[in-house]
């Protein structure tokens, strides 16, 4: 059932990343949707294969893991400078909270961080998708619109 509730999770965040970016004008905005849009379609392979979509491939979900990792220690730098824009998803309490809200980045990077390499069988992507659930709806539910 958990691994139920974290697939649809993943599937409304990453279904709703597609139409994003459309009519965006705001540069900063622009690459904040970019950022986590990168995110999104690294965990649009790993809940591929954990609905049996994709065959399980551990080295395609390491390499997933290793992005975001990478991708989420940009997220600090991409929120810095407070930019509006009304396809913008980003709730002001990100500027008022920025210690709160980088905390919660610095969270995924190191939950991700952690789990790269270690994923070897399918029976890891239910506790990863946890996990990794887990951080980006936290900070989604008090940052994101």
């Amino acid at each position: 059932m958990k691994k139920l509730i974290a697939i649809t999770t993943l599937t409304l965040v990453t279904t709703s990343a597609v139409f994003a970016h459309s009519g965006v004008k705001d540069e900063h905005v622009l690459a904040r949707m970019k950022g986590m849009s990168a995110l999104s379609e690294d965990m649009k392979i790993i809940g591929g294969m954990a609905k049996g979509e994709a065959a399980f491939d551990a080295e395609a979900v390491n390499d997933a893991l290793a992005r975001m990792s990478e991708e989420s220690a940009r997220i600090e730098g991409l929120f810095e400078t407070r930019a509006d824009d009304p396809k913008s998803e980003a709730r002001a309490l990100i500027w008022e909270d920025f210690s709160g809200f980088t905390e919660r980045a610095d969270d995924l990077t190191k939950v991700t961080a952690g789990l790269s390499g270690t994923i070897q069988s399918e029976d890891d992507l239910g506790p990863l998708l946890k996990q990794v659930g887990k951080s980006c709806s936290t900070c989604h539910s008090d940052y994101r619109e």
